[in-house]
């Protein structure tokens, strides 16, 4: 399923973003006026989609809603102007009630109620109060990490997709962020992917920050925490050198003991915790800032 996932992504980014074009050529170029309503549907359908992988990419973004209903909702008014209009037309244009109807309306709840989630449920592994379990990391020297390194403070740890992730970027420059504060408590924060370790370096001299940047060779890591998402990376990153095996965006937090004291195991890849969540956490459990 994961393959198609990730074909679907990449053919439905591609497409909005055709659609939309397309759609704002006609208008701009100044299509007959029985056509005019049919194109501002597919504007409507596709529009808000194209713009919102935009933002994805050009604004920091750790976050959005599970549903975002909005898009949903100008997706429905778009493909029903675009259906609406074309049915009307002494000669029906096919192309776009085809671009609002399917690939905009079509490829929306498709994107938000399918691709976006994992369909993940309890993970026993990781469950609240849980000794951390054992799995083994690379360092940027590629020397091998035992999480129980990760033993005698408490600890953040963050499974993310890569830097081909705006969210996963997004979220690690909140963390980034709370330096301070995690150091305040004794914190020790781990940046785990499966990526290489070119690109982890590269994440590493962006944040500069002293967290622990590790790789998890061959997701084996992962495939044995059971976070693992097999075949998840987009299809096309791999010509950028990204394996096609990534994870699904998991944060642990253990105590100084190993215990685990907080998981979030998000079934939505576009909804990950709160920053003030991890110092809440912390306090919580009688983590705090050291005297």
């Amino acid at each position: 399923m994961n393959g198609t996932k990730s074909i679907f992504i990449s053919a439905y980014v591609t497409l909005i973003m055709i659609a939309f074009s397309h759609a704002c050529i006609k208008i701009v170029g100044g299509v007959e006026s029985e056509y005019v309503m049919a194109w501002l549907g597919v504007i409507f359908a596709t529009g808000p989609h194209a713009l919102f992988f935009m933002k994805l990419f050009l604004v920091s973004t750790a976050r959005t809603s599970a549903n975002l209903n909005t898009l949903v909702m100008l997706g429905i008014v778009g493909a029903s102007t675009a259906s609406i209009s074309v049915l009307q037309m002494r000669e029906i244009d096919w192309l776009p009630l085809f671009y609002a109807v399917v690939i905009g309306l079509g490829g929306n709840l498709l994107y938000v109620f399918w691709y976006s989630r994992f369909g993940r449920g309890d993970n026993p592994l990781l469950r609240i109060g849980n000794k951390l379990p054992k799995f083994t990391l690379e360092d940027p020297q590629k020397n091998e990490i035992k999480s129980n390194a990760f033993i005698g403070s408490p600890c953040l740890i963050v499974f993310y997709r890569g830097n081909w992730c705006p969210l996963c970027v997004a979220q690690i420059k909140e963390i980034a962020g709370q330096y301070k504060a995690m150091v305040e408590r004794g914190v020790k924060v781990v940046l785990v992917s499966p990526q290489s370790h070119e690109n982890t370096e590269l994440l590493a001299k962006k944040f500069d920050v002293p967290f622990l940047f590790l790789v998890d060779k061959n997701n084996e890591a992962a495939k044995k925490l059971n976070i693992a998402s097999i075949g998840g990376t987009p299809t096309g990153l791999e010509l950028l050198g990204y394996e096609s095996d990534t994870v699904m965006p998991t944060v642990v937090m253990t105590d100084a003991k190993g215990k685990i004291i907080f998981a979030d195991l998000t079934d939505n890849y576009r909804v990950r915790p709160e920053p003030e969540t991890y110092i809440r956490i912390l306090e919580e459990n009688g983590i705090s800032i050291s005297s």
